[in-house]
């Protein structure tokens, strides 16, 4: 091997180690006191490179407990929620193997994590440039049981349905209707939420029982941008 290869293999490790040193401190210092406490989760962020889902110039804020928004050319941008936001949302799915995930506007960082806890993901993007994306992250971790369809979010993936829990990242003004119809029986759903004028916004966890809505739990407060797809028309003033 020449000495540029062993420079460059030796280059790669110690950023590995780098990174793999933030995850680290991410999980300790952002999650654990956070009341993140599901062992197999905190596991996933150690082992998730959050960089491969970012554009390179936003690299170096992967680890940080920011939210960070990519943008494609043709001007969609897609936030990526905080990593201790992000955990306390994936383990209010409480997700499990031999389940399966819809993960709606997640950037393909939340669907790479869900990767290894359910046995099937379904990662739907609305815009192919930032899909193509979660695609090459998704392969780069061999993640071979998480797919990226592209389509309309408020619509759902009803080809691939029913999910045992369906993933919003994002708030949501209107159009769960159709999302709570791809749901299994005794599924969930996790969205962000203003449940009522003035409460501000909120993560709630949405519960079907025996195919039926049958209720809601809020889970903490929330502060994100409206998700593609999810905004309420705007009303007529006269």
């Amino acid at each position: 091997m020449s000495e540029a290869a062993v420079a460059t293999v030796r280059r790669d490790a110690e950023q590995g180690q780098a990174a793999a040193k933030l995850r680290r401190t991410m999980v300790e210092r952002q999650l654990r006191p956070f009341d993140v406490t599901d062992v197999p989760l905190l596991e996933r962020f150690l082992d998730v490179p959050r960089e491969l889902f970012l554009p390179a110039s936003q690299a170096s804020l992967a680890y940080s407990d920011l939210a960070v928004t990519a943008h494609s050319a043709n001007g969609s941008k897609r936030t990526l929620l905080p990593p201790l936001f992000l955990a306390r949302m994936l383990q209010g799915g409480e997700p499990r193997p031999g389940q399966k995930a819809l993960d709606i506007g997640g950037g393909g960082y939340s669907a790479a994590l869900l990767s290894g806890l359910v046995s099937e993901v379904v990662a739907l993007e609305c815009d192919p440039e930032l899909a193509a994306r979660e695609k090459e992250g998704l392969s780069a971790l061999g993640a071979s049981n998480a797919r990226v369809e592209v389509g309309p979010h408020l619509q759902g993936f009803a080809a691939g349905a029913p999910y045992d829990m369906i993933f919003v990242h994002g708030a949501v003004e209107t159009g769960l209707d159709s999302l709570f119809a791809q749901l299994t029986p005794e599924g969930c759903l996790l969205a962000i939420v203003t449940p009522e004028p003035g409460a501000g916004q909120h993560l709630v966890r949405f519960e079907r029982h025996e195919g039926r809505l049958a209720g809601r739990v809020s889970l903490l407060s929330a502060n994100a941008p409206v998700l593609e797809g999810f905004a309420k028309a705007p009303s007529f003033v006269f």
